[in-house]
C-alpha cells in the first residue's frame, strides 16, 4: 500500500495489491482524475491520459489556449460554470450573488490510518497500520474559503473512503448549496448502473440498466434514506456477472437525504457522484466555520458483483459496525407484534415467552403499545414512559420476570415520532416539523419531533435513558414509520431553514451515540421498514437491521438477496413468520419460511400457542440448527448464485474461512411442470478438497461440485417419487463439511 506524489508532475497515485486512483494539478491549479480501477504500476506521469482537444463553441481557461477547457477535462470535485457547464460536486452562494468558485491545489498531507468524522458515522480502522490517508488542501482565495478533500486506502481491501470538508475563512458569510461527498469523473459510458429500488415491503429490488446520455440518479428527499432508493449504485461493465468481470461500488455512509447521480455527457464522459442531495440545502458559513461532509465509500472488483459484495460485507462487518456486539453471534428472538399487536398484558407475554424459552429462543422483545395508553397508533408517541394498565410493574417488572425463564429481554422504540394525542405534544407542540401556518401530512396518525434542536433530543434521551437503567434490557427495535414533510423548523430563521435535514439526522446520530455509549452491551436493531432506513450510517450505531416489514419467505428471498449487494448477513434480522402471511396472504411451509429466515439474525414474529405439537418440535430443531451454523452465517463468505430477479427460482451460500464448511440453499417459488433437469453449481469451494454432503454421506470433490454441480433434478423434471420437495414455496438445504481423503 502506498501513497505517492509525483512533485515534478504534480501526480497523485494511490495504490494496493488491487486498485490504483490517479489525479493530477492540472494547468489551472484544480484537481483532474486520471484513472481508477485495477491496480497499475507506478511511474513517472500518467498526464499522457489526460487528453486535450480543440472543440468548437467550447470556454477555454487560457487566452490564446483553444484546448484547455474544464468542459471536456475529467476533474475530481469539480464545479459549475468556470469553464464546465456539467453538474457540480458542491456550489457556493456568495455574498454579491455569485456562484462562480475556484479550488485551486494548496498542498497535501499524507499519514498512516484514518481520522474520525465528527458527529458523523464512518468507516474506521483498528491499527493504522490497516490504512492510509491522503488530504489535499485546495483554497478560492477569493472567498477566502478552504476545501479539503480526503481518500482513505485500505492495505488489504480495494477500497477508497472518500469526504469533502469545507472551511471558511473570509469576511463575509458564504452559503454552501451543494456538497457531494465524492466525484469521479470516467473516460467512457460503456457500463451498466446497479441500483437497489423498491417501496415499503418490497425494499432493495436489484436494477439495471445501460447509461444514456443525460442523467440517471437515485435519490431520496424524505428526510432518511428511504424504502424507494439506498443510497448505493454500481457501474458495471456489460459483460459483468456475479463471478467475472469489472464493477465500481458507490455507497454513502449517511442516513439523511441523499442524491446518487450518474451524468453522461455527449461525449460519453461519464462522472459519478453521491452526497447529501442539495434540495432543501442551504448550510451557511460565517468565519471560522466549517462544514463536513458524509463518508462516501468506493470498492471496485474485477470478480464480479459477487467480489464487491464480499469486499463491502468485510468492510462494513468489520470496519463500519461498532461495540460490544460486532463480533458476537446474535441472540435468537421472538417479537411479540404478530401475535398481540398492541393487544396484550402481562400473562398473554409470559405465556408467548414461556413457550419460547421452551423451544430454545434466547431473547424476547417486546414491540408497540407498551408505553403512555398506547391502544392504537393514534395516542402516545413521545410518552416514552410504561402503561401501568398493561404492565403493573413496568418495564422493570416485565423484564425481570423474563430474565428469571432464562432468557434476554428487549423493546420497541420509536424516538423521533410524536402523536398529537400525547402529553410531549400538548406541553411541546413547537417541536414538531412543520410549517406553522399551513396543514401538516400525517403519517399513520404520526408527526416527527425535530431533531434538529438539541433540547428536543436531550428530552427524548432522558426519557429512553430512565427506562434503560431502571430494567435489564438487552436490546432495543428502533422504528421511525413517517417521513418529513412541510420541512421547516420552528423558532429558527430563514437562513437556518436549510440546516434541517441534515441538522435532524445529525441529531439522531447524536442520541445514537448517547445510548450506545451509555449502554454499550444493548444490542441495537434499526429498521428498513418501519424505519426506511438500512443504510451505511445505521449500521455504524446498530450492528443489525430489520430488512422488512414484509415476512413472506418468498418476498424476502428477493429483498434479502438485493440487500446482500452491499450489506452483510450479520446486519440482516430475519425473522420467521405466520401463514397465511400479512402482507401477502401466502402460505409458505414453515421449513421453507426458515430456511430463507436463516441467512441473517434469526428470530420468530408469531403466537406459538397456536401452533400444533409438532410444529413446536419444527421450531425446536430449527433454533438447534440455527445455533449450529449462526457463527458460520455471521462470519462466513456470501455468494449469490441463482437469482430471483431472472428466475421462478434463487439459490446462495455461505463459505467458512478455511472453506471446510459451506451451507447453501435453494429455493423455488413454483413448481413447473415437466421442467428441464437441473443442477447447483456450488462457489467458493477448494477445488482439492473433498466434501461430505450431509445426510446421504455422499462425498465429492470442490472441483467436481463447481464444475459440474450437484444434480438436484426431482419430480419436477420428471425424476425420482421422492415428493418431499414438491409444490410451490419449496426450499432445500446443503451442507458440506471438508474430510480427509484418507477418511474415505
Amino acid at each position: 500500500m502506498a501513497i505517492i506524489f509525483h512533485r515534478e508532475t504534480q501526480e497523485f497515485h494511490l495504490y494496493n495489491k488491487e486498485i490504483s486512483y490517479v489525479m493530477a494539478v492540472l494547468e489551472n491549479g484544480q484537481l483532474g482524475q486520471i484513472y481508477f480501477g485495477k491496480k497499475v504500476h507506478d511511474c513517472k506521469s500518467f498526464r499522457e491520459y489526460i487528453e486535450y482537444g480543440r472543440k468548437d463553441m467550447a470556454p477555454c481557461a487560457f487566452q490564446g489556449n483553444r484546448e484547455f477547457s474544464m468542459e471536456y477535462l475529467r476533474q475530481e470535485y469539480p464545479s459549475y460554470g468556470r469553464g464546465d457547464m456539467r453538474y457540480p460536486a458542491y456550489e457556493i452562494l456568495q455574498e454579491d450573488g455569485s456562484r462562480i468558485s475556484e479550488f485551486q491545489y494548496d498542498s497535501y498531507e499524507i499519514y498512516r490510518g484514518k481520522k474520525k468524522l465528527k458527529g458523523l458515522p464512518a468507516v474506521y480502522t483498528e491499527s493504522d497500520k490497516e490504512a492510509e490517508t491522503l488530504e489535499i488542501t485546495l483554497k478560492d482565495r477569493v472567498i477566502g474559503t478552504t476545501l479539503i478533500l480526503s481518500y482513505t486506502i485500505f492495505e488489504d481491501m480495494p477500497v477508497i473512503c472518500r469526504n469533502a470538508r469545507f472551511e471558511h475563512q473570509g469576511k463575509h458569510e458564504i452559503s454552501l448549496e451543494q456538497a457531494m461527498s465524492l466525484n469521479v469523473d470516467f473516460a467512457d459510458a460503456d457500463y451498466e448502473m446497479v441500483t437497489l429500488t423498491g417501496a415499503w415491503a418490497r425494499e432493495r429490488y436489484i436494477k439495471i440498466q445501460q447509461l444514456h446520455e443525460g442523467i440517471q440518479s437515485i435519490y431520496s428527499m424524505r428526510g432518511h434514506s428511504s424504502h424507494q432508493f439506498n443510497p448505493f449504485f454500481a457501474l458495471k461493465r456489460k459483460n459483468t456477472t456475479e463471478d467475472s468481470g469489472e464493477v465500481i461500488g458507490f455507497s454513502l455512509v449517511y442516513s439523511g437525504n441523499f442524491l446518487g447521480q450518474v451524468n453522461v455527457d455527449t461525449f460519453h464522459v461519464t462522472r459519478a457522484m453521491i452526497g447529501i442531495h442539495p434540495e432543501g440545502f442551504s448550510w451557511t458559513l460565517k468565519k471560522g466555520e466549517t462544514f463536513q461532509t458524509p463518508e462516501a465509500v468506493l470498492v471496485y472488483s474485477e470478480h464480479g458483483m459477487n467480489g464487491m459484495s464480499q469486499t463491502f460485507h468485510r468492510l462494513y462487518r468489520t470496519r463500519l459496525a461498532r461495540g460490544f456486539w460486532k463480533a458476537k453471534e446474535r441472540p435468537v428472538v421472538i417479537n411479540n407484534w404478530e401475535a398481540t399487536f398492541m393487544n396484550f398484558d402481562e400473562e398473554k407475554i409470559m405465556h408467548i415467552a414461556t413457550t419460547a424459552r421452551d423451544l430454545g429462543v434466547e431473547m424476547f422483545v417486546l414491540d408497540d403499545g407498551w408505553f403512555g395508553k398506547r391502544d392504537d397508533d393514534t395516542t402516545s408517541l413521545g410518552d416514552w414512559y410504561p402503561d401501568f394498565r398493561k404492565l403493573p410493574n413496568g418495564i422493570k417488572g416485565i423484564a425481570e420476570k423474563i430474565e428469571q425463564l432464562g432468557m434476554k429481554f428487549g423493546l420497541w422504540i420509536e424516538p423521533e415520532m410524536v402523536s398529537k394525542e400525547s402529553n410531549l405534544y400538548r406541553e411541546h407542540p413547537d417541536w414538531l416539523i412543520g410549517t406553522e401556518n399551513r396543514p401538516i401530512c400525517h403519517g399513520r396518525n404520526q408527526y416527527v419531533l425535530d431533531f434538529s434542536k438539541e433540547e428536543v433530543v436531550d428530552y427524548i434521551g432522558d426519557l429512553l435513558c430512565n427506562t434503560l437503567r431502571d430494567a435489564p434490557i438487552s436490546y432495543i427495535k428502533w422504528d421511525m414509520n413517517r417521513s418529513i414533510s412541510e420541512a421547516f423548523s420552528r423558532g429558527r430563521d430563514r437562513k437556518e431553514q436549510g440546516k434541517l435535514f441534515h441538522r435532524h439526522i445529525l441529531g439522531i446520530y447524536r442520541l445514537y451515540e448517547r445510548l450506545t455509549t451509555e449502554f454499550p452491551q444493548i444490542l441495537f436493531e434499526s429498521c428498513a421498514s418501519g424505519g426506511a432506513r438500512f443504510d451505511p450510517g445505521m449500521l455504524y450505531y446498530a450492528p443489525q437491521c430489520w430488512t422488512s416489514d414484509n415476512t413472506d419467505a418468498v418476498e424476502r428471498i428477493r429483498i434479502q438477496y438485493g440487500t446482500s449487494m452491499v450489506y452483510p448477513l450479520s446486519s440482516m434480522g430475519c425473522h420467521v413468520s405466520e401463514a397465511p402471511n400479512q402482507q401477502t396472504f401466502r402460505n409458505t411451509p414453515l421449513q421453507t419460511r426458515a430456511d430463507v429466515a436463516y441467512f441473517g439474525c434469526f428470530g420468530y414474529e408469531m403466537d406459538l400457542n397456536t401452533l400444533t405439537e409438532e410444529e413446536k418440535n419444527q421450531i425446536k430443531r430449527q433454533v438447534e440448527f440455527y445455533k449450529s451454523y449462526r457463527k458460520l452465517i455471521m462470519e462466513g463468505t456470501f455468494y449469490r448464485v441463482l437469482s430471483p430477479f431472472e428466475l421462478d427460482e434463487a439459490g446462495w451460500e455461505v463459505v467458512s474461512e478455511d472453506r471446510n464448511t459451506v451451507l447453501a440453499a435453494y429455493y423455488r417459488m413454483r413448481q413447473p411442470s415437466n421442467a428441464p433437469y437441473k443442477r447447483f453449481y456450488f462457489k467458493g469451494l477448494d477445488e482439492n478438497k473433498c466434501y461430505r454432503l450431509k445426510g446421504n454421506e455422499d462425498v465429492y470433490y470442490g472441483d467436481e461440485l463447481m464444475h459440474m454441480g450437484m444434480v438436484i433434478s426431482d419430480y419436477a423434471s420428471g425424476v425420482g417419487r421422492d415428493t418431499s420437495h414438491q409444490g410451490d414455496y419449496q426450499s432445500r438445504l446443503f451442507i458440506l463439511e471438508a474430510v480427509q481423503e484418507e477418511e474415505l
